[in-house]
């Protein structure tokens, strides 16, 4: 298969481990500036709090001989499963960062949802990343919305650190998706459009 030319813009730069941790902190305590996500004023209608920065939807893919080092990634899920990305080396696998009250999480959740059990049949696998709520805020979130999938309790923003450069800590929602070999092939900063989503992962499936 050909190598595909990176789409978009270049993926920002993101600051220290230490700025890291003080950002996570910032979101959970609801410190950044209120967005909506239709760009008009903060959504309100289902009671959620809007304290977010919403993606820009940017879309970005890297060929595979532009890809960096493996992504490395090991804690605990919301469940207190251990998880390791390691472990799950020879498929694709989607990286969903989110946390409950942010309001384009809620709608992308049936669709992520939805596309993992399609997709599950070929091997690959979802994991959510969230290092703002506790875990019964997230498990709440995941029998809401009915998400197949485990979520890493990132309380310290180690998953982010494991992407700098490539997801905006502010950015919420952010999909990343990765290659069999672990690493970062294709993200979008914002909502997930099922079938761009779909496209990515169908990329790096055929590269296998």
């Amino acid at each position: 298969m050909s190598a595909r030319t990176p789409r978009a813009t270049s993926p920002a730069l993101l600051p220290t481990r230490r700025h890291l941790l003080l950002g996570a902190a910032a979101l959970g305590v609801g410190l950044l500036s209120a967005c909506s996500d239709d760009g008009g004023a903060p959504a309100t209608s289902d009671g959620v709090d809007t304290s977010y920065v919403a993606g820009d939807g940017s879309v970005q893919e890297w060929a595979p001989d532009a890809r960096t080092e493996p992504v490395a990634l090991a804690g605990v899920t919301m469940a207190g499963d251990p998880v390791d990305l390691a472990e799950w080396r020879g498929a694709p696998v989607v990286l969903n960062f989110w946390y409950a009250a942010c309001p384009p999480c809620r709608k992308e959740a049936p669709d992520l949802a939805e596309l993992a059990r399609e997709l599950e049949p070929e091997g690959v696998r979802f994991l959510g990343v969230n290092h703002t709520d506790e875990p019964a805020t997230a498990q709440a979130f995941e029998r809401t919305f009915d998400i197949p999938y485990p979520t890493l309790h990132d309380a310290q923003a180690e998953g982010v650190a494991a992407l700098q450069g490539v997801v905006p800590l502010q950015a919420m929602p952010s999909t990343v998706v990765l290659d069999a070999e672990g690493r970062v092939a294709a993200r979008i900063i914002g909502m997930v459009e099922r079938s761009t989503l779909s496209a990515m992962v169908g990329t790096v499936l055929a590269e296998s």
